[in-house]
């Protein structure tokens, strides 16, 4: 099932940029993020409260809240960078840059968390940054 999610967010994070530059392209980028975490936030704790999942707030270890108060401040770094960029640049170019976010986060997770880097991944993340490359340059 998580692999239909994780294609779920592909196709929505597609549809994002779309909408984001066609957004930001008359206002203020800053403003935008505000407006668009604005609309994230009532958006998250509609599903949270008609999944049930507020009971499990008082659970919360403090390890937990620093780790998701850390990825929230990273989140809105990324959006006001994206949105930034979105504003000027054009989406065929803005969102591969972006996408490489995933060399990072394979590199943090084999770096922090442990995980295996195989010859294979290596290789499909050289093939990320040299595609990535090519659309910017070519």
């Amino acid at each position: 099932m998580w692999i239909l999610f994780a294609f779920g967010s592909a196709l929505f994070a597609g549809l994002t940029a779309v909408l984001a530059k066609i957004g930001v392209s008359h206002t203020n980028p800053d403003l935008a993020t505000a407006i668009r975490a604005v609309v994230i936030l009532l958006f998250s704790w509609m599903i949270v409260v008609l999944t049930g999942g507020e009971l499990e707030l008082p659970a919360l270890s403090f390890k937990t809240w620093l780790f998701l108060i850390l990825s929230g401040l990273a989140t809105g770094a990324s959006w006001l960078c994206y949105y930034r960029a979105l504003k000027d640049g054009v989406v065929s170019v803005v969102v591969p840059i972006d996408k490489l976010s995933i060399v990072v986060a394979v590199a943090l997770s084999y770096l922090i968390l442990g995980e295996t880097l195989t010859r294979r991944s290596f290789s499909g993340l050289f093939l990320i940054v040299l595609g990535t490359m090519g659309m910017i340059f070519f």
